[in-house]
């Protein structure tokens, strides 16, 4: 636990200068406490315990020689009454009560002050550490191999993205300012009550262990209870998720009551654990203030018996056990609230552990050490004897080898889940080969920048990938400061044009999430402006006209054909009449290239090429 939120905690230093504010200031804040509280020492003297006489004698034994200690602190006080006494025998009383009352006000207006400006600073600290989390979980998202989001639910990706974050702030950053200042004010009011009765301190050291064991076992099981929570709320957010997603097919087959109870049931495991871990949290607080009111009672028990025993000649005097019991009760909320912080970064060290899952994942697309320099794609891209493995042992690619001259068109056809769709996803490195080799004009792409590996390639794929902004701003993505001349251009070649224009705020328009306000072809067409505008070396379509109607296929092919224009192409082909004209055609089937030749060389082998044609009527 303390390891995962060290790693939090280190983002404190990069706001050293709040940090050490707020320590300087919460010792400040202590400091001024512990002196406003052994004001009282003298204070309980003047009203209770001494009488004109023993002032005088302090008078008569002189001013106080200056140290740095809490007793000439006493002693220079003391000795201030003795004056204010003798100045006026009638209202000397009345003087030095006012003196020590102005005193105690100063003390606490400068306690609470500094109190306040160590939150002040906190508040920079803690917001702080917040931002700079989100920013690293989001980068590390963003630069994560695409098979490792292929393996994790989106709903519990979501789930540690806000809700383990934010339980983090809410556990683990509102105690931020406990764990500077609760430590730095026991370790003080100790030393006071050290310096009063080291004797009673001895026997206050013993009884605090007992309590803190108490308090410990409970955070052990908070942590595991708040733990297993987080890892429900995940499924939680998932079934949300899908719910939304699919629910036109849900609609659609009648499933909404089966939906209904598998959300339910997972929403009544949540609730059950999250019932279980609030009850453990709010045993802390009646629990130590139980344990609390044990020891001080204990301490006043026993700190009575040694004023009563020493009968006033050794040990404590009266109006000091006082201040003893009333510095000792400062310490009390202090540990408690130490307590508090505890069990919240308890309850916090389950959040953590989740965010580390992805913070810690290895990315297994890596930039290479020393990468060669790369300037444009001048001859041919090549597969070598490429192998690959989602899973260790489930081969999905065996020694798949050809090539793709520049300038030619290349096309992967067979049926569904025999590994096209991976070949292409190899190419601009979404993951890499398990063996066998992919190269650029004889360079190995693992020894290139991935970002200018991937420059060289524009990819449209099957399902349109768009995003919650203006049509503009969409087919700009990724690139700043294009003139909108260039963009006007890129639709028109994609054929998006004339029903951009259309639209209520032509090319300001929003187009909802996931472009949810186009049609699908509308959608594939503003896909392919953003590949146009791209003006990529290598073109990677996926499927891009199989979900279209017949209308909108012709004119997404139309664009297509402009954009494959004297331009290299990697094509993924459902059907078949989309890439009879292509310069190479190759049959995948399991993983392995059973076929490769043009239209009319594969058409007379008679093979499996031969067969899906016939199947399409195809001739």
């Amino acid at each position: 636990m303390v390891q995962r939120l060290f790693q939090i905690l280190k983002f404190a230093l990069n706001y050293k200068g709040v940090t050490l504010l707020n320590i300087l200031f919460n010792i400040l804040s202590v400091i001024f406490s512990i002196l406003s509280i052994g004001t009282f020492i003298p204070l309980l003297d003047l009203i209770i315990i001494k009488d004109t006489d023993d002032y005088a004698k302090i008078l008569e034994q002189g001013a106080p020689i200056l140290e740095f200690s809490p007793q000439y602190l006493l002693n220079k006080i003391n000795y201030e009454l003795a004056v204010k006494l003798t100045e006026d025998p009638d209202l000397g009383k009345l003087n030095a009560l006012l003196f020590l009352c102005i005193i105690i006000f100063v003390l606490f207006t400068l306690k609470n002050l500094f109190r306040y400006l160590a939150m002040y600073f906190v508040a920079v600290l803690r917001n702080g550490i917040m931002r700079d989390l989100r920013n690293q979980l989001f980068s590390k998202l963003t630069k994560l191999h695409v098979n490792f989001f292929n393996n994790e639910r989106k709903g519990d990706i979501i789930s540690k993205m806000s809700n383990d974050v934010q339980d983090i702030e809410w556990s683990v950053l509102t105690s931020i300012e406990m764990v500077f200042r609760d430590p730095i004010a026991i370790v003080f009011y100790m030393s006071a009550i050290i310096f009063l009765s080291p004797k009673l301190t001895i026997f206050v050291l013993i009884l605090l262990p007992v309590a803190g064991l108490l308090i410990g076992s409970v955070g052990k099981s908070l942590r595991k209870t708040s733990e297993k929570g987080q890892q429900v709320l995940g499924v939680v957010i998932s079934h949300i998720e899908e719910a939304i997603s699919g629910l036109r097919i849900i609609k659609a087959f009648n499933a909404e009551e089966k939906i209904r109870e598998r959300f339910y049931k997972t929403n009544e495991e949540y609730k059950t654990l999250m019932t279980s871990m609030y009850r453990k949290r709010d045993l802390a607080s009646p629990m130590s203030e139980f344990l609390s009111v044990i020891v001080m009672l204990t301490i006043t028990w026993f700190g009575g018996k040694l004023i009563i025993e020493s009968n006033g000649q050794e040990g404590l005097t009266g109006s000091e056990f006082l201040v003893y019991i009333g510095l000792f009760s400062q310490i009390i909320p202090h540990a408690k609230s130490l307590t508090t912080a505890y069990l919240n970064m308890q309850k916090g060290a389950a959040s953590a552990k989740r965010i580390d899952e992805i913070l810690n994942v290895e990315n297994q697309v890596k930039e290479p050490e020393k990468p060669e320099t790369f300037q444009a794609f001048k001859n041919r891209v090549t597969y070598e004897n490429v192998d690959f493995e989602y899973v260790e042992g489930q081969t999905v690619l065996k020694d798949v080898s050809f090539e793709i001259e520049k300038g030619q068109t290349v096309a992967l056809v067979g049926a569904s889940g025999g590994g096209k769709s991976t070949i292409a996803d190899l190419l601009p490195r979404f993951f890499d080969p398990t063996s066998g080799a992919i190269k650029v004009d004889g360079v190995d792409i693992r020894r290139l920048p991935v970002k200018a590996l991937r420059s060289l390639f524009g990819i449209v794929t099957q399902q349109s990938i768009l995003f919650n902004d203006s049509v503009k701003n969409n087919i700009a993505f990724g690139m700043s400061g294009v003139p909108d001349e260039a963009i006007v251009k890129a639709a028109k070649i994609a054929n998006a044009h004339e029903f951009i224009v259309d639209l209520s705020d032509q090319y300001n328009t929003n187009i909802g999430d996931q472009g949810t306000k186009l049609s699908g072809g509308q959608k594939q067409r503003l896909s392919i402006a953003r590949a146009v505008l791209n003006d990529p070396e290598i073109l990677i379509l996926d499927e891009a006209t199989s979900a279209l109607d017949t209308e909108s296929e012709r004119l997404v092919q139309e664009a297509l054909d402009k954009l494959m224009e004297n331009r290299t192409t990697l094509v993924i082909a459902h059907r078949l009449s989309t890439v009879q004209n292509a310069h190479k055609i190759l049959v995948v089937d399991k993983g392995r290239i059973i076929e490769s030749g043009t239209h009319s060389e594969l058409y007379e082998l008679k093979g499996t090429y031969r067969n899906l044609c016939d199947l399409q009527s195809l001739s």
